[in-house]
């Protein structure tokens, strides 16, 4: 599936139909009066959030959207027919800008949730509308409202629950894979996650929690470096973040560098990210033992500065139940 977060619109309402001129013609009224109707309201655009939609790839070939002209008003008082709505679907979680102005129009977080961007132009009135004691025959009626134009850009920004963080090969898309039973990309080398991907956690039919697999980060990545910038607006949103560390990678030492090298560039994206909730698992203890020194050593660098710790296995299973447990009394209580 082709990934698209960022897409750019031009969208235009329609014109409002034109007032009509008429008068009546009814035998035994020499003089019949106006009769002319109202022109019928042009479109409007708006953008709905749907559940259907996971990304804004539908956006990269169709750019422009246009809604009808409402239809001119007709003799007898018949009054021209509205147009219809245009209605633009995006996933939840879409932030729709102005693109002229970067001004934010609205945020689209729930199922079928509505902004009207633009209306369409106002019907003109008929001249019916304008007679008077000393102008029984007016000649004229309204032109339609012209509708109205606007850019717009569109962000897409995952609603996660759970955020999954790390360093490239980290074994984020295993993890997501086991927890959520989605389908991954997944090699042995950097980088084989070049797109975000969503799963979701069942605990029972009612509860349920979305895990957002995040690209590899690395250090620059604030700055364009590898895929993060990119990447990093999603997990702006999410509740809790997993922080993935391969305990074959490197020495407890260089570990515990890359763990703070990567908040680092957290804080330098938004510091609001430090202040979400964290768990750092360290993974890959199928290849060393939960007792190996120097599982225990990072174990206890990073309990040191307030981190809960869990060691697993994302591509044996182990230790992931506890995870799930973990998960379920921090979003559940339970």
């Amino acid at each position: 599936m082709d990934f698209l977060d960022e897409a750019l619109i031009i969208a235009r309402s329609g014109d409002g139909g034109r007032g009509c001129v008429s008068f009546r013609r009814e035998k035994y009224v020499p003089k019949g009066g106006p009769d002319g109707g109202d022109g019928g309201d042009g479109g409007g655009i708006i953008l709905r959030a749907t559940r259907k939609h996971h990304t804004l790839r539908d956006y990269r070939s169709r750019k422009i959207f246009k809604a009808r002209n409402g239809v001119p008003g007709k003799g007898k008082s018949k009054t021209g027919k509205n147009a219809e709505d245009v209605f633009i679907e995006v996933p939840l979680g879409t932030i729709v800008y102005d693109s002229d102005t970067n001004e934010v129009i609205g945020d689209l977080i729930q199922d079928k949730q509505e902004i009207l961007v633009i209306q369409g132009g106002m019907g003109g009135k008929g001249n019916q509308h304008f007679a008077t004691s000393t102008n029984r025959t007016p000649r004229f009626a309204q032109p339609g409202l012209p509708g109205a134009e606007i850019r717009l850009r569109l962000s897409l920004k995952f609603l996660a629950d759970i955020g999954i963080i790390g360093l490239p090969n980290a074994g984020k898309s295993t993890l997501l894979s086991r927890l959520t039973q989605s389908n991954p990309k997944i090699d042995s080398y950097p980088f084989t996650t070049l797109v975000p991907n969503l799963g979701v956690i069942a605990f029972d039919d009612e509860k349920t929690l979305t895990m957002a697999d995040v690209p590899g980060l690395i250090e620059g990545a604030s700055e364009g470096r590898g895929l993060g910038l990119h990447f990093l607006k999603h997990i702006e949103r999410t509740t809790l973040l997993l922080h993935l560390i391969d305990i074959t990678y490197s020495s407890p030492h260089h570990l515990i560098e890359d763990f703070h090298t990567l908040r680092n560039e957290m804080e330098r994206y938004d510091p609001s990210l430090l202040q979400k909730d964290q768990i750092v698992l360290i993974n890959k203890v199928d290849l060393h033992s939960t007792g190996h020194r120097d599982v225990r050593e990072v174990k206890k660098a990073l309990k040191e500065i307030g981190m809960e710790v869990l060691p697993v296995s994302a591509l044996t299973g182990e230790g992931l139940e506890g995870l799930k447990r973990v998960l379920a009394r921090r979003f559940f209580n339970d």
